[in-house]
């Protein structure tokens, strides 16, 4: 076909008719397989008189080369590449000049370089001509081609730098600033140190280009913000000596009201991504005042006259979410709140913070109220420990007045922070149920049905607040319960009975075994939501899917007949309904369930474990982003009908996607991914044998995930592998075989290396935690296995020191800042979990092989142990100190004069968390410390007998209770002091630490084996003490019967004693015991 009528059928696209377009679709179709369709594509580019002509006929043949260039004979490329930039030089349109370039770009890709040095020509004449289009042009070229292969110009990074330097000053020109920021977005992840210089100039003109665009293109200058967001990012310290002009401009732009919503917001998430990369600097410049005073007026902005907050609208055809919505400066100015609070260390910040909140909370506005309400939610997710520590009780009224408040708006933001505070500051927040939960229930009443928005929020703090308070819930119990099966038992809209049934669920949590009076009627309500088949109730269905997998593990036994059932009535619905959501909540069925079915879930593991393998495949809800000038998306199957020929040739080049400029992934299916892998892991761990024929392909497919862009499903798959590992130990203990051994050791030679990686290289805080703490899941439960090949151990040694050394990625400063020793509460908890490895290393290495390391990690451990260091960072290195004693055993004497005088004087410590660990770490020193212990027995037990007498703190007379009994079984006496043993025993039971009761129960044996005269003169503690644990289930079944042993050997060798220690006990009490013991 010649141009002409190839042009007639180009033009038909374009006709407003769908009949016509459709036939010439198909007719184009035909022409474009005939060998003369590419050069009457090439005229048509280049000399079509329409623009959307020629625009049209670059992209389709963009579209063609991308698989056929190799195909091609070498002087047509030649022809080709130099009728390309001949065509570009002349075009006047710019949405052809676009596609021209971008054509130009798939060439590139091919070829490189060295091979079209005309290319490289033209970009160099171009881009320092003096006529202004023609710059424009070799600044577009330059920024698309540069995307397409950025490795391919990091040799011209300086030449370029300069180039930009000049463009990026040339104000008057909107298009060169564009294309050059564009450039640059995409050089800045590949700047090297030597770049540095040079990048560093372009900064201030970075924000002038960016100020120049607003005016013009908010859109464009929206776009051009990707620039300073990598230069923000980027490995190597650009943008630090600007920061305070960064910050100055953001900060103008975030306040500007006159602009629109889409560059504020914009600004406002490159602001959170500062404060996140650059918040030492942000503190040692002093810029955290002027950015929380421009921050507050913007969250505390009252909506237009007569319209609300998206959260605080009442739509009942809507389900609104929970949690802060809308694209507004509002919403993201609270984040960037959020991050201030997970990145600066919480004094710092809440000295600055408290006096704005208070004038906040005095202020007439109810909006001004709300501000500050939200702003304390945000802030007990980063600064929770410091809350904790010291504001909790001031805060918690002003949230309780806030429920209180006359306008419904701070009501709303009341509640929202009520239930962040019962997320992030557990424990101590739920002592305070007397006072909460009468409020919380009278405000839930007050609720009407209908107004689901509000119910929601009621629910959210209830749930959240409720989840967490375990025994005390039972007071409440009956009025929650009445109040949640109230819109279940009556008619209600499907969003208040989903409501029900999600609190339903945190109520379980709570009450365990004490719900089991109401689990039939629960159970009925489930059932029947389950197997409904009206659409409108299908959120109620997926909700009821979530709450039966919450009940399997919170009522446990009595849901076990009931188990095949549930995971049928799974099954069953995944078959029939097709949702990301529903999906989720199954797998998190089938993995409580597991917990209760064990192997016997093995003959659903084949359907189940297909099922979560095709979620974690699947490309589902992946949203290609085009670049806005292309488009042609009618040839998207332009070469199908090709497809066999090309099959049989060898030579067939990939396609590139130079025209997808990224993808957006809708949550709900990053979602159910993270929730597979989470489904898989614990499934493999509770069905063992019966998961191997599945654990190849699900550790390959998991695998795969650790490099997803989303962080809870990099999360979710660091914490899986891991557990597939313990799964395949516990697989080899039960059913030892060679092919189960490999399997472990080929898994393990996988995992430990990429947790290494991970813990390196990863760039977010919740990512290392995670890997951290599956590393010492993994160490605990796979040993000295998880230590091959040699060398390994050295290996994590250094990775945990580099994290106690804030080296790694996720801690990574600029090499200019100094290091601040005021940290963030995030960085804390990283390092809390690297310290939880160290034992775990310790015991999986052997205290011989690890004291050597044990060492290296002793000066970075007692420096956090100083007068001047935070309670945090002392209970944190005296905690790991102690449980790395353990794990040493009697390699630790060589320790002992460098850990006791730390211990000694960390017990004196006020805060009760550090008293109790150094008080542990006494105990274990003096257990395995050997001799050089010994010798501090007597200051030991003169700094800990007076303790126990006068210490008000539970978990401190537990642990002092553990560290006593291993002093009288260290005791080179091998006698206990019986004033010392008398005391011990008068404080039993423990209360808090009941992990101690093993300890206790080797105290009773040891008395048995080595002193049992002893027995008779603390016959009575014996007996008061064995009356009060007989029937608690959560004492060790090894200390009831070593405690018993005694009382045994009592009855038969002291029987006068017996019958007088047996007289001191209530009569029930006694014949309950001499029916135990045999005596009866």
């Amino acid at each position: 076909m010649e141009p002409p009528g190839l042009e007639q059928l180009l033009r038909e696209l374009l006709l407003p008719d769908t009949e016509r377009v459709r036939r010439a679709t198909e007719q184009l179709h035909i022409a474009l397989r005939a060998p003369a369709a590419l050069p009457a594509l090439c005229d048509l580019l280049a000399a079509a008189a329409d623009p959307q002509i020629r625009q049209f006929a670059a992209v389709l043949t963009r579209r063609r080369l991308n698989t056929r260039w190799r195909q091609l004979a070498a002087e047509q490329r030649e022809s080709l590449k130099s009728l390309i930039l001949t065509a570009l030089q002349r075009e006047t349109e710019h949405c052809v000049s676009l596609s021209l370039a971008q054509l130009s770009a798939t060439i590139f890709r091919k070829e490189g370089l060295e091979a079209w040095p005309q290319l490289l020509q033209l970009l160099q004449h171009s881009t320092h001509s003096p006529h202004s289009p023609e710059r424009e042009m070799g600044l577009l070229l330059l920024s698309v081609v540069v995307t397409s292969r950025p490795e391919a110009f990091q040799p011209h990074h300086r030449e370029l730098l300069r180039l930009l330097n000049e463009t990026l000053g040339e104000v008057g020109s909107p298009g060169l600033l564009f294309y050059s920021l564009r450039t640059l977005t995409t050089m800045a992840p590949h700047l090297s140190t030597e770049d540095v210089p040079l990048a560093r100039m372009l900064v201030p003109k970075l924000i002038v280009a960016v100020q120049t665009l607003i005016p013009i293109d908010e859109a464009k200058a929206c776009e051009a913000l990707e620039a300073l967001d990598e230069l923000l990012e980027s490995e190597v310290p650009i943008i630090t000596p600007h920061l305070s002009e960064v910050l100055t401009f953001c900060l103008e732009v975030a306040r500007n009201v006159a602009l629109g919503n889409a560059i504020r917001v914009r600004i406002l998430c490159s602001l959170t991504l500062l404060v996140k990369v650059k918040s030492k600097a942000l503190l040692k410049n002093r810029l955290l005042p002027p950015l929380l005073h421009t921050l507050f007026p913007i969250m505390a902005a009252e909506p237009p006259p007569g319209q609300l907050d998206p959260e605080d609208q009442d739509s009942e055809e809507e389900e609104l979410e929970i949690e802060l919505m809308g694209e507004t400066p509002k919403h993201f100015a609270i984040q960037v709140v959020d991050m201030l609070a997970l990145h600066l260390p919480p004094e710092k910040l809440c000295h600055q913070l408290m006096p704005m909140l208070e004038e906040a909370f005095r202020s007439e506005s109810p909006y001004q109220r709300k501000a500050g309400l939200l702003v304390l939610a945000v802030l007990s997710d980063g600064a929770g420990d410091h809350i904790r520590q010291r504001l909790l009780p001031p805060l918690l009224q002003i949230v309780c007045k806030g429920l209180e408040d006359p306008s419904q708006v701070v009501q709303n933001a009341a509640l929202f922070a009520l239930g962040r505070f019962s997320e992030n500051l557990q424990p101590h927040i739920s002592s305070y149920s007397r006072e909460l939960m009468p409020l919380l229930l009278a405000y839930l009443k007050s609720v009407p049905l209908g107004h689901t928005h509000h119910l929601a929020k009621a629910c959210y703090a209830l749930e959240n607040f409720v989840e967490n308070l375990g025994p005390k819930v039972q007071p409440y119990l009956p009025e929650l319960m009445e109040c949640m099966l109230h819109p279940l038992r009556n008619p209600s809209s499907p969003r208040a009975k989903e409501l029900a049934v999600r609190a339903l669920g945190a109520i379980a949590t709570a009450a365990q075994a004490s719900l089991l009076p109401y689990f039939p009627t629960v159970m009925e309500h489930l059932r029947e939501f389950l197997l409904t088949g009206r659409e409108d109730f299908q959120p109620v269905q997926i909700q009821s899917l979530e709450t039966l997998g919450v009940l399997a593990r919170a009522v446990g036994e009595p849901m076990r007949p009931l188990a095949e059932e549930c995971c049928q009535l799974g099954l069953g619905l995944c078959n029939q309904v097709d949702d990301p959501d529903l999906r989720r909540c199954t797998y998190s069925l089938f993995a409580a369930l597991s917990g209760l079915m064990g192997e016997s879930l093995a003959p659903h593991l084949e359907q189940i474990t297909t099922l979560m393998l095709l979620s974690l495949r699947s490309t589902e809800g992946i949203v290609p982003q085009y670049d806005g000038s292309s488009s042609f998306l009618l040839f998207d199957d332009e070469s199908d009908g090709e497809e066999e020929e090309e099959l049989m040739d060898e030579d067939v080049e990939e396609e590139d996607d130079s025209e997808i400029s990224g993808y957006s992934i809708e949550n709900a299916f990053f979602d159910e991914k993270e929730d597979a892998c989470a489904a898989l892991g614990e499934i493999s761990v509770n069905t063992s044998v019966a998961f191997l024929p599945y654990m190849e392909r699900v550790f390959e497919e998991v695998f795969k995930h650790l490099e997803c862009p989303h962080l809870n499903v990099r999360k979710a798959a660091h914490e899986a592998l891991g557990q597939f590992c313990c799964a395949l130990h516990k697989a080899c203990q039960s059913c030892p075989s060679e092919p189960n051994s490999a399997a472990l050791q080929a898994a393990l030679a996988r995992v430990v290396p990429s947790y290494m990686q991970a813990v390196n290289g990863e760039r977010e805080h919740q990512v290392v935690m995670a890997v951290l703490e599956a590393l010492t899941g993994v160490l605990r439960s796979c040993g000295t296995l998880a230590l091959h090949p040699p060398g390994r151990l050295a290996e994590l040694c250094s990775m945990l020191k580099t994290v106690l050394q804030r080296k790694t990625a996720c801690q990574d400063t600029d090499e200019e800042e100094e290091e601040d020793d005021d940290q963030a509460e995030y960085d804390a908890m990283l390092l809390e979990h690297a310290g939880e490895a160290i034992p775990a290393l310790a015991a999986a290495a052997g205290g011989d092989s690890f004291a050597p390391f044990f060492a290296g990690f002793l000066p970075l451990l007692l420096c956090k142990t100083k007068q001047g260091c935070t309670v945090a960072e002392k209970s944190f290195a005296v905690g790991t100190l102690a449980e790395s004693i353990q794990g040493l055993g009697a390699a630790s004497a060589q320790f002992v004069s460098r850990l006791l005088p730390v211990l000694l004087s960390t017990a004196r410590e006020a805060d009760p968390e550090v008293r109790s660990n150094a008080i542990f770490g006494m105990g274990v020193l003096a257990e395995h410390g050997g001799r050089p212990a010994q010798e501090h027995f007597p200051k030991l037990l003169g700094l800990l007998f007076p303790l126990l007498a006068r210490e008000q703190h539970d978990r401190v007379r537990d642990n002092i209770c553990g560290a006593l009994a291993r002093l009288l079984m260290a005791s080179p006496m091998r006698k206990p002091e019986p004033q010392v043993l008398a005391a011990l025993l008068h404080a039993l039971p423990l209360k808090e630490d009941l992990e101690e009761w093993v300890t206790i129960g080797r105290l009773f044996s040891f008395l048995y084996q080595s002193s049992p005269d002893q027995v008779v003169d603390v016959a009575p503690e014996l007996f008061r003490i064995c009356s009060l644990i007989l029937d608690d289930n959560k004492i060790p079944p090894d200390t009831k019967a070593a405690l018993l042993l005694l009382l045994t050997f009592l009855a038969k060798e002291h029987a006068d004693g017996f019958q007088a220690a047996l007289g001191s006990l209530p009569v029930d009490k006694a014949q309950e015991l001499q029916a135990v013991l045999g005596l009866s």
